[in-house]
């Protein structure tokens, strides 16, 4: 799927193409630059060539596997833009609360991956042209290095796209070694506060920070779900916290991959979500997977795309299957 990598050329226009080994460093470099916004690196972008490349990150990570939940600029279709009170939707917290009590009861404890080791998840996406109706479904499957030293695998669409390891003073978002993980708080309110503050604690409410905190802590909160394996307590956590972000709405009647009737739950404060959301049972509040738009390089084209998870586990080297 290159539609949304071909964004990130357009905010340099008479830059060379990204090279695919550059595509990859890029993604690990914007989603650090979306959880740490004021962290310097020698290996990194500048800060403005960051700040920029960060609003691509919200299209372009979106469909690598590394972030699902997805916000556009533009006005917005829910309340007026530009106004600083925060706006909460009791309905998509009863959702997210309800998944997260769900999640509590039924969760086991995990086995924890080795550094060495790689995450493999497998996934089945049904793309379907708006204009036509034709329908195409693709199985992706990813080798993701734990601790990032290993060069990892992953598909857009059937297509393989190999990532390389992180490089010194680099790293990855979501964490993927287990020890990072566990350092992430499991109360809502401090988990918010860990992923948006850098270095230290930041307990600001979201009425006390910029609105581009509230997209923020949705993105990451978003990107930390899309982890197939996280420590017991972390991922109803993450519901509970996406619960307390303005902005997140519930959408009506959406359906999953298996032609299920669901309600989504998407972050339309930035403006038209354009139908991307997590999908949730409107009444047992399991998750059942991810809603998506996707639009043709030539932009002549749009794709709804509906995916879900069937399968994934802890493996020793990449092609490995559980």
């Amino acid at each position: 799927m290159s539609d949304e990598l071909e964004l990130l050329r357009e905010w340099d226009a008479d830059a060379a193409p990204l090279t695919d080994p550059a595509r990859d460093r890029a993604r690990h470099r914007l989603l650090n630059a979306m959880a740490h916004p004021d962290q310097r690196t020698g290996t990194g972008p500048g800060r403005r060539r960051a700040l920029r490349l960060a609003a691509a990150a919200v299209v372009a990570t979106a469909v690598t596997g590394t972030a699902v939940l997805v916000g556009t600029d533009g006005s917005g279709e829910r309340g007026a833009p530009g106004t600083g009170t925060p706006r909460m939707d009791n309905a998509a917290a009863t959702v997210l609360n309800g998944a997260a009590a769900r999640e509590r009861k039924q969760e086991k404890k995990p086995v924890a991956p080795r550094d060495d080791q790689f995450i493999y998840s497998k996934r089945i996406i049904k793309e379907t042209e708006q204009k036509t109706g034709e329908v195409e479904t693709y199985t992706d499957e990813m080798w993701e290095s734990v601790d990032a030293s290993k060069r990892s695998l992953s598909m857009e669409l059937g297509r393989e796209m190999w990532e390389e390891p992180a490089g010194k003073g680099e790293g990855v978002w979501p964490p993927r070694k287990w020890s990072g993980l566990k350092k992430l708080p499991q109360d809502p309110e401090k988990l918010i506060s860990a992923l948006l503050s850098v270095g230290g604690s930041d307990d600001r409410s979201f009425s006390d920070r910029p609105k581009f905190d509230r997209f923020r802590a949705y993105f990451l909160l978003g990107a930390l779900l899309k982890n197939p394996v996280l420590p017991q307590g972390l991922r109803p956590a993450a519901y509970e916290a996406l619960a307390l972000v303005p902005g997140v709405e519930t959408i009506p009647k959406v359906k999953d991959s298996a032609g299920r009737s669901g309600v989504g739950v998407a972050y339309t404060e930035r403006g038209p979500y354009q139908g991307k959301c997590l999908i949730f049972d409107p009444e047992s509040y399991e998750f059942l997977g991810f809603r998506d738009v996707r639009t043709s390089a030539s932009g002549k084209k749009k794709y709804t795309q509906v995916s879900h998870v069937v399968e994934w586990g802890i493996v020793d080297r990449v092609k490995q299957r559980p």
